[in-house]
């Protein structure tokens, strides 16, 4: 009895001792990892001519907090949408982003440069400051959605002591953007993307009688929860794809190379768009020819 006793409490303190954190915890900073629709923005085929994009804001739309005991003032979502719009916009290598959302600090700069101008002791060498690159189009949008526990689930099972349980959590978030033609505040496109955010847990467990006294009990555990901001960053990525495809269906911007509408990125996010429309001469001799009566 006495060694099993010993031998309980060696596990204990072996236990004790793998509940310090590893040495490896702490990793230095690195750059943010690129997703599989990131590298599908990278491949993007080249346009015709760079779009001069603005972006003034994409807002949490969803309402959603952080369930407590988290904090009832903490949003579900990240409020830095609009820094990866832009990230992917420069990825995307179709649109350049034009500063908008901090405008008046790049104003209050250029104020400096001017006034910097006059006086100046002769020979010095002139400053010019050039005009502000102009939009010719704005992205529009926001994170609209954000539903929690939209699965859940999970399964055990428990043989002489021995025993294991998963639990899963499936989460949602959906971003909507939209682009607007400056001159006429058209809307040229509009998607809407969705991405599934999955939470699971492990949970082994040993319980036994090891006499009629003495029990023995061990239990472990592991969580992963995916990053909400990693995937809203995703769900953008992929609008801005589709921005690109439907915008080149739809003859708002072209390829630098025809022959590159069969590049396989650029042909998957078409066949997964809608399905193009019939141009609107069409549509109104349609109508004219039903109203005579007479055949399409």
């Amino acid at each position: 009895m006495n060694a099993l006793r010993a031998a309980a409490l060696a596990l204990l303190l072996l236990l004790g001792g793998c509940a310090h954190p590893p040495s490896t915890v702490r990793d230095n900073a690195q750059l943010t990892p690129d997703t599989a629709i990131t590298r599908d923005l990278l491949k993007l085929p080249a346009p015709k001519g760079k779009i001069a994009v603005a972006v003034y804001g994409i807002r949490d739309q969803t309402g959603q907090y952080k369930p407590a005991p988290d904090s009832s003032f903490s949003t579900a979502v990240t409020q830095g949408a609009s820094s990866m719009l832009i990230r992917a916009l420069q990825d995307s290598g179709w649109f350049i982003p034009v500063e908008r959302e901090n405008l008046q600090n790049l104003l209050t700069e250029r104020k400096i440069v001017r006034a910097l101008e006059t006086p100046q002791p002769p020979g010095t060498p002139e400053i010019k400051i050039p005009p502000l690159l102009a939009a010719s189009v704005l992205i529009e949008g926001g994170i609209v959605a954000y539903e929690s526990n939209v699965r859940t689930g999970g399964v055990g099972a428990r043989f002489l002591g021995v025993g294991l349980s998963t639990q899963y959590r499936v989460d949602q978030v959906t971003v909507s953007l939209r682009t607007v033609d400056i001159r006429s505040g058209q809307i040229l496109q509009s998607v809407s993307t969705t991405k599934s955010i999955y939470s699971y847990e492990l949970h082994p467990s040993v319980f036994k009688f090891v006499n009629v006294k003495d029990l023995a009990e061990f239990e472990a555990g592991t969580t992963r929860n995916e990053p909400a901001q990693l995937c809203v960053s995703e769900a953008i990525e992929a609008a801005v794809a589709h921005l690109v495809a439907q915008g080149i269906q739809a003859g708002n911007w072209t390829l630098q190379d025809e022959g590159q509408i069969g590049n396989p990125v650029l042909k998957r996010y078409l066949a997964a768009g809608p399905a193009p429309r019939a141009s609107l001469a069409s549509d109104d001799r349609r109508v004219a020819d039903a109203t005579s009566g007479s055949a399409p």
